[in-house]
């Protein structure tokens, strides 16, 4: 399975100290959000945010370790463009604003931050799209 992660996933030696079955595909960048940072990091409406595509079969393992059981992220599914890799869409964690204590007064929150189903319905659904960079 391919994730695109952009935070503490990035780092290689991080990445082996949590899964036996992993390797790094190309970096990518994720259009249609921006990395805000909080206690962890996660994403704001707009823009984008450069990361990698980490391939493993332990989605289970990423799951724990992104708290995805307790709330703290949840992972999305999000397009990923024809010409870039298999064109299969690739996985994604979205932490939730609120838990992670995220301010990003350039944040598109009118109304403060989302609600964790808003905002991995907004990085679903709102064409958000990772192309690999060559």
């Amino acid at each position: 399975m391919d994730v695109f992660v952009y935070g503490t996933l990035t780092d290689p030696d991080r990445v082996a100290e949590l899964l036996d079955d992993w390797s790094f595909g190309p970096d990518a960048v994720l259009r249609g959000a921006h990395r805000v940072d909080g206690r962890y990091p996660t994403l704001a409406p707009g823009g984008e945010t450069a990361g990698r595509i980490l391939h493993t079969t332990e989605i289970a393992a990423l799951d724990r370790y992104e708290g995805v059981e307790s709330g703290l992220y949840r992972r999305v599914t999000v397009p990923r463009e024809a010409d870039a890799g298999d064109g299969e869409p690739v996985q994604m964690y979205v932490g939730d604003p609120a838990e992670l204590a995220v301010v990003d007064a350039a944040a598109d929150w009118p109304d403060g931050p989302p609600t964790l189903d808003a905002l991995a319905e907004l990085v679903s659904a709102e064409g958000v799209v990772v192309p690999t960079l060559e």
